[in-house]
């Protein structure tokens, strides 16, 4: 099984500083060939998205566990610690006492809250017990100019207390302010956006990023609502097919997933564009857990999710490595497991 640090790049780079790749197989196995350790764990159900706990607390899977749009309450939120392992593969259940949670999609952590995107609302959840505190309704008032309810599909907080939810269907992003009785208002509603699926903020500028799902393009939406174009995906540029998740490394670099075409891409600070992993199974709503550089993709038709160790690129060298697969594979020559 290779790690994303056998195939990113040219150029020369810096390894994690805390190596390791860990796999939530269909099969319910957890696979470390970094540290050769297997264990048994319960399957994960049409996984949507993956998120690091920036506190540190570990990792949060979010599964849909039926069809994307199903109000059938029956989602859940898979639980793993530092290490990658699963806890608690049912952390967060619908139907589960005052519980209710349908197709989870988008997550984010603000504080003690775990907050996660389900269909029409946003839903908080307390990241040490699970239990239910907060659901965040779009009331008519709110959403603008829609006439129906919004289907979201991605979260991102500011680090300020404000979130921002996508909504694809209807071309907006959400404003949601956690220090104000969560306020919800319109960021902004535009056909350009073509389908907003994933949304990251900037390590760097702060500006809001959103990739769009119906054309691939990849936009900046600056506090006042105003987008500004990164990447067109046009006829003669174009390199995406649908773009679903998006996050960044420390060193600037941005990731971007797209599930039709099996890719995900590194696209760094001066618009050079890599193929860092393809052949890969639907992958989701990535993200990347800064704090020990690895990148976190859930894969939602093959019940599957996957961490891998990521390296920075660093200029000067043409050495080029590629990619036959991506996890799902056998481990390298020597790994142990039980």
């Amino acid at each position: 099984m290779r790690s994303l640090a056998d195939i990113v790049g040219s150029l020369p780079v810096l390894r994690p500083a805390r190596p390791l790749l860990t796999t939530v197989t269909a099969l319910g196995l957890v696979l470390g060939s970094a540290f050769g350790w297997a264990l048994q764990v319960t399957d994960l159900q049409a996984p949507q998205s993956f998120l690091a706990d920036p506190n540190g607390g570990g990792y949060f899977i979010s599964n849909a566990n039926g069809e994307p749009d199903g109000r059938d309450n029956n989602g859940f939120i898979t639980k793993l610690d530092t290490d990658g392992k699963v806890t608690n593969p049912q952390f967060i259940r619908g139907g589960d006492g005052r519980t209710v949670l349908h197709a989870p999609k988008g997550l984010a952590i603000v504080g003690k809250t775990l907050y996660v995107a389900d269909l029409d609302a946003v839903r908080g959840f307390d990241v040490e017990t699970g239990n239910p505190v907060i659901t965040v309704a779009f009331p008519a008032n709110a959403r603008g100019t829609a006439t129906t309810a919004p289907s979201l599909a991605d979260l991102a907080h500011d680090g300020h207390g404000v979130l921002y939810a996508s909504d694809p269907a209807a071309n907006a992003i959400y404003r949601i302010d956690t220090t104000k009785q969560h306020a919800v208002s319109v960021l902004v509603r535009d056909d350009r956006l073509a389908g907003p699926k994933g949304l990251a903020l900037h390590p760097k500028t702060g500006l809001l990023i959103a990739v769009s799902f119906n054309k691939g393009m990849i936009h900046a939406i600056a506090p006042d609502g105003t987008i500004t174009e990164l990447v067109s995906n046009s006829i003669l540029t174009g390199r995406f097919r649908n773009l679903d998740g998006v996050d960044f490394d420390t060193w600037g670099n941005m990731y971007v997933s797209d599930p039709t075409a099996g890719k995900i891409w590194r696209i760094r600070p001066d618009q050079r564009f890599d193929v860092i992993a393809e052949f890969l199974p639907s992958p989701g709503d990535i993200a990347v857990d800064r704090k020990n550089h690895l990148i976190l993709v859930p894969y939602q038709y093959s019940n599957a999710a996957e961490m891998n160790g990521l390296e920075a690129p660093v200029k000067g060298d043409k050495k080029k490595r590629t990619l036959a697969d991506y996890g799902f594979g056998k481990p390298r020559e020597g790994a142990k497991g039980k």
